[in-house]
């Protein structure tokens, strides 16, 4: 398939989204813009104390995540392919008087438009199935990364991405390893069901062993693996909220989330 046509559908479908989703319940806007942190338990203690650290967040959306970050003290810099969530994104920034910095361009084509290495390179949440290949993406993050460095990501666990969710019940219809594109289009946006936009989407599906063996091969050592059935995120059809605010399945069959911890060696 012409994966470029695909990074254009995709990246149309994301500035539709972005007015939506800023006026969904679901980002909840006011709150943030109060205070209210978007991150979440994983990755903030994951993180541990970033201040005075330089942060690379990849694929930002409209920047909450990577102004959360920034209100920890850390000097952030965020990365999306969708412009019109870069242009929000500098706006809250500015309303703000933080001083995170956003890059407009395909998180693969990253090191094409920001030079200078980082302390962190973080990605979160629903952010690799927009990718064909994770090998240039590791390359990328291991290009981006002071020696030293750590790189970090919490997502959606694969074995979730094996389910049509655009029907009702969900069907396995994917491969946890299937390298042929999922393309989906449905009414409305998981922020948002009742949206007035038709989401086209085509996604791609990454097995653990993927993932790690192209950090792995990108020259990142592995600090940890870790899977959860919880989710903090309620996306998924039948989840139940547990009493840390997070979600599960019933009777927890597979993992909703994982997270991988990598470093880049000192040279």
């Amino acid at each position: 398939m012409d994966v470029n046509k695909a990074f254009e559908i995709n990246k149309d479908t994301w500035n539709k989204r972005v007015a939506i989703h800023a006026a969904s319940n679901f980002y909840n806007l006011e709150k943030f813009k109060k205070g209210v942190t978007s991150l979440h338990s994983y990755e903030l203690e994951a993180l541990g104390a970033i201040t005075g650290k330089s942060v690379l967040h990849l694929q930002c959306h409209f920047g909450q995540d990577t102004l959360s970050l920034s209100r920890m003290g850390a000097k952030c810099t965020g990365v999306d392919i969708s412009e019109v969530a870069i242009s929000l994104a500098g706006k809250l920034n500015t309303e703000l008087h933080l001083d995170a910095r956003f890059v407009c361009c395909n998180v693969l084509d990253t090191s094409l438009y920001i030079e200078e290495t980082f302390d962190i390179v973080i990605t979160s949440y629903g952010t690799i199935g927009w990718l064909p290949d994770l090998k240039p993406w590791a390359q990328m993050i291991s290009e981006r990364l002071k020696p030293g460095g750590m790189f970090y990501i919490v997502e959606f666990h694969p074995i979730a991405w094996m389910f049509d969710y655009t029907v009702s019940p969900p069907q396995l219809k994917y491969g946890y390893q299937q390298k042929d594109a999922i393309y989906e289009e449905y009414e409305g946006s998981y922020a948002d069901k009742n949206a007035k936009i038709t989401s086209k989407e085509y996604g791609w599906n990454h097995g653990l062993g993927e993932i790690i063996t192209s950090l792995s091969d990108a020259g990142l050592q592995i600090d940890f693996l870790q899977e959860h059935d919880a989710s903090p995120y309620n996306i998924f059809p039948g989840l139940e909220e547990n009493p840390n605010g997070l979600f599960e399945l019933p009777f927890k069959q597979y993992p909703l989330i994982f997270e991988i911890k990598a470093v880049k060696p000192l040279q």
